[in-house]
């Protein structure tokens, strides 16, 4: 999964993942300007720093982050470093610093929006001989292989109550949010992604090609990716909050009801604008599909998450497949 994501050939390196999958940043720029909020409220706990960073882990063609520089005020966009960490950095984004890996003394926001699901994991299968490992080679052909490590065997004990069939080891999803929240200082750090909690664990690697679920062939051909338990990855001793997108981005702001049909008499324009408005808040809070997604959400230094807190309660799993370009 690594070299057919990472490798020189790999997926994240030859293709611009946007042409294969719609997230929530192209789904509208309300969800940007949600995070410039949460950027803002940041900004006002750490008592306006002289350089206020903002993170965006597998950032993509840097729609994000443009977004958030184009949501907050003059004074928060003079102080702001806006960093693009990506495997092949695109660069061409005013205001907007490319790098493979996130900078140290964070001081913001970190968000990782649909990035752990890439973070390589193992597979295992459970036989009559107990777990083994599932080896795979570039035409998709499997075999058992040994018994995982004693790590693995200890996360899928706490964390993966099923013992029958197939199982995702997501110890490496927890090493890397636990890496990436080493960087932050003081702020607050955010992943959503599609996920799932310890009561409703079930396999769900997958592939994508072109908005099209396709077999996960590990030969670069395609995005392979996997649910995340956000559960596990929470760093412990930090204020979190795991809550679901809809939750989220209701506290934030975001609000899909219909404006009121007397605007559409006072001011046509201004209604057609509020409805819009309001279509593209449905899709990014739909319980079924976007708004189902999780959120990790954990903070360090003088900011608190409390307003968040009793939001939603565990992420809903929003079901087997990312929100594609063919069911967009």
């Amino acid at each position: 999964m690594e070299r057919a994501l990472y490798g020189p050939d790999g997926f994240y390196r030859r293709e611009h993942p946007e042409a294969h999958f719609r997230t929530s940043v192209h789904a509208s720029p309300l969800f940007a300007r949600a995070l410039a909020g949460l950027l803002e409220e940041v900004d006002a706990r750490l008592g306006r720093p002289d350089r206020l960073d903002v993170v965006d882990m597998g950032a993509g063609c840097g729609a994000l982050l443009t977004g958030i520089r184009e949501a907050v005020p003059p004074d928060v966009a003079r102080r702001l470093r806006a960093v693009a960490v990506e495997v092949e950095p695109r660069g061409g984004r005013e205001g907007v610093v490319w790098a493979t890996e996130p900078p140290e003394g964070i001081t913001g926001l970190v968000v990782a929006n649909e990035w752990l699901d890439n973070v390589p994991l193992d597979i295992v299968e459970y036989t009559p001989d107990g777990p083994r490992l599932m080896l795979v080679d570039a035409e998709g052909h499997e075999r058992p292989g040994p018994a995982p490590a004693e790590p693995d065997l200890a996360w899928l004990e706490r964390w993966w109550p099923d013992r029958t069939g197939r199982a995702e080891i997501g110890r490496s999803r927890d090493e890397a949010w636990s890496w990436l929240v080493g960087r932050l200082d003081a702020g607050v750090a955010v992943a959503v992604d599609y996920s799932h909690d310890v009561e409703t664990r079930r396999p769900t690697l997958a592939g994508y090609r072109y908005g099209m679920a396709v077999w996960p062939v590990p030969d670069g051909s395609c995005d392979v990716t996997a649910h995340v338990a956000l559960d596990s990855c929470a760093v412990p001793g930090l204020e979190t909050v795991l809550t679901t997108q809809r939750e989220a981005l209701r506290v934030l702001g975001v609000d899909g009801r219909r404006p009121p049909r007397e605007l559409a008499f006072s001011d046509p324009r201004g209604y057609v604008t509020a409805l819009s408005r309001a279509g593209e808040a449905a899709e990014l809070t739909d319980p079924g599909g976007l708004g189902g997604f999780g959120w990790l959400m954990q903070a360090k230094g003088p900011v608190s998450l409390e307003r968040f807190e009793g939001g939603g309660g565990a992420p809903r799993d929003p079901g087997p497949s990312r929100d594609t370009l063919e069911g967009s």
